[in-house]
Formats: structure tokens, sequence, C-alpha cells
């Protein structure tokens, strides 16, 4: 394991730091042997949950593929120095079904057959600061958050499918982890058909993030037997580039942020820490899949979430239009 990563090379911590620790207790992942597993992690820009879960998946032995919109492959070196491990990257806008259809197409050419684990952790939260009273729209007409957070996941998904049900067969064990939130609760399964109105980015965000237990809770039901299973989880209150994008545009409060950023990072978990549930639900040996979880533990979903029917449903009408992309 690579030093930068290994709690045993780490200088002893402060006693400011063993306060933290004793506060907010955070999550830690169990080391497992990656060597000869692949795994695709989306949205794995510096400074968020998706690098740091990158970089310990390399560091654990995996070779590790990361995407992000743009310069994927200098990325991918970043990840690659920091964990001593085989990274490589290539470009992924979710918000293109062209994009997600050619890096499918790459994955198939330039990686292999098979694909052990694939980490939708890619996503966006529209300006935290306020509830948007219209929806932002995607270039094909969709409100930008489901767009991003959903739409491009569940094609990226079914388009790896079939690397992942051969990796299923040939290992008996391939996953899907879908990186949610607590928010899934604001969200409605009447509004995964019916955008809700009046519009609330809020619920709209949580929405997206409800679909994601969904599809990784249909997934498990359609292909668990087959040794493939999805996975939802919900990360921690964690101190990520997500909050600072979310605040563009508001100078003032950029500004009261950065003098309030010690007090932040003591009390919310740090990308590395809030990236060992995304690890976890990747790695831990027999977890049974369909299932929920937070800091490295099974968790409760949200009622909504546990209606099958909602699921089948959601699937079949989410895979009919990407079965009709041009």
């Amino acid at each position: 394991m690579n030093h930068k990563l290994s709690p045993h090379h780490r200088p002893a911590p402060s006693t400011l730091s063993r306060v933290r620790q004793r506060l907010l207790r955070p999550p830690s992942a169990t080391p497992v042997d990656l060597h000869g597993r692949t795994v695709v992690v989306t949205g794995a820009s510096e400074g968020s949950l998706g690098y740091e879960t990158a970089a310990i998946l390399a560091a654990w032995g995996a070779e590790v593929i990361v995407t992000r919109r743009s310069g994927a492959p200098e990325l991918a070196a970043s990840i690659a120095a920091r964990s001593g491990g085989a990274v490589r990257g290539q470009d992924l806008d979710l918000g293109s079904a062209a994009s997600v259809s050619a890096f499918v197409r790459w994955y198939a050419q330039q990686v292999g057959p098979r694909l052990d684990v694939l980490v939708n952790n890619a996503g966006i939260h529209l300006d935290l600061m306020a509830d948007w009273k219209e929806p932002r729209l995607s270039a094909d007409g969709f409100e930008l958050q489901w767009r991003t957070n959903f739409l491009g996941p569940f094609q990226l998904t079914l388009g790896l499918l079939p690397a992942l049900r051969a990796a299923a067969s040939h290992t008996g064990d391939a996953r899907v982890v879908n990186v949610a939130s607590h928010l899934h609760t604001r969200g409605r399964n009447a509004h995964l058909f019916t955008p809700n109105a009046p519009y609330n980015s809020w619920v709209a965000y949580g929405t997206s993030k409800l679909a994601m237990l969904h599809m990784a809770f249909e997934l498990t039901r359609r292909y668990g037997a087959e040794g493939l299973n999805g996975y939802a989880l919900h990360p921690g209150a964690v101190f990520t580039n997500v909050a600072s994008k979310g605040l563009d545009g508001h100078a003032t409060l950029e500004r009261v942020r950065g003098w309030l950023a010690p007090v932040e990072g003591f009390f919310l978990l740090t990308p590395e820490e809030g990236a060992q549930t995304s690890v976890h639900c990747a790695t831990h040996p027999s977890l049974a899949g369909g299932r929920y979880f937070t800091a490295c533990a099974q968790a409760l979903a949200s009622t909504e979430a546990e209606d099958a029917a909602v699921s089948t449903r959601l699937w079949e009408q989410t895979a009919s239009w990407v079965a009709h992309l041009p």
C-alpha cells in the first residue's frame, strides 16, 4: 500500500485531531487486496469523493479508470502519483448521450471485456444557497440534476452491463456503487415520472438521488443471482468541492465560507473520510446487494425507495429511453 494512504505511515495525531476523531468517529473501510480487478470511478476531480475513492482503490491494487468532463488523463496521472497504483483516465460528460456511448466503446476497445466495479460517483447539486424556481435544462431538455445525476449514470451502467455481467460470471462478484445522499428522502416516487410543481431545486436533487437508490436496488433484483449487485450510499457530511461550486455567484457567502473553512473542516468529514463508504461498498467481501449504506454500515432507505414496483417501472422506462437514443 502506498505510504501516503497508509495509516501506519502518518504522523501521530494532534490533541485537536484526537478530539475530532472522537466526536465524528469517521468511517473506515477495511483494506482488501484488489489486484486483478478493474474499477471505473466517475467524477474523480481533485477535492472530490471520486478522487479519494479512486486513490484508495488503486493503492489497494485495482486497475482504476477515472473520468471527468475534460482533462481525465492528467487527473489519472495525479491519482497514480498519489496512490502508487495503476490509473487511467478518459473524458466523460454524463450530460451527453454521445459522450457516454463513446466512453462505453472506448472501454470495450481499450480496457477489455470485463468490469468488476462501476462507482457512479459523479453528480451535481445546483446552487446550495437558493431554491431555483425554474429548472435549469440540459442541452437535450431535461432538468439538469436529473440528467447528470441519474439519466447519465443509468445510460453508462446499461452500456457497461455486458462487461459487468462478464466479470460476475468470471469471479462471482461484480458491483455497481451509486453515490446517493440522505436527501433522497426529499424525493417522491411521483416526481420520478412527473416533475414536481412548483419547481424546487432541492427536491429535484433529492429526486435524482432517490432514482439512484431505485436503480441500485433493481439491478440486484435483476442480476443478483448472477453475482452482479447494486449498492446505494450516503457518504456523510463531507467538506468537498461540491459545496464550493454551489456558492458560485455568491461572493459574500464565498468569503464567509473561506473564513469558516477551518470550522467546517473540523466538523465535516474530509473527502478521504467521506470516500470510505464508497470503498466499503465496492470492496467488502460478501456484502449483501440491493441495500443502502452510510458510515460503512447498512442504513434505512426511505419507504419510497423500497417500492419494488416503482423501481421496475423506472428501470424499464429509462432503459426504453436509452434504447431510443440516436
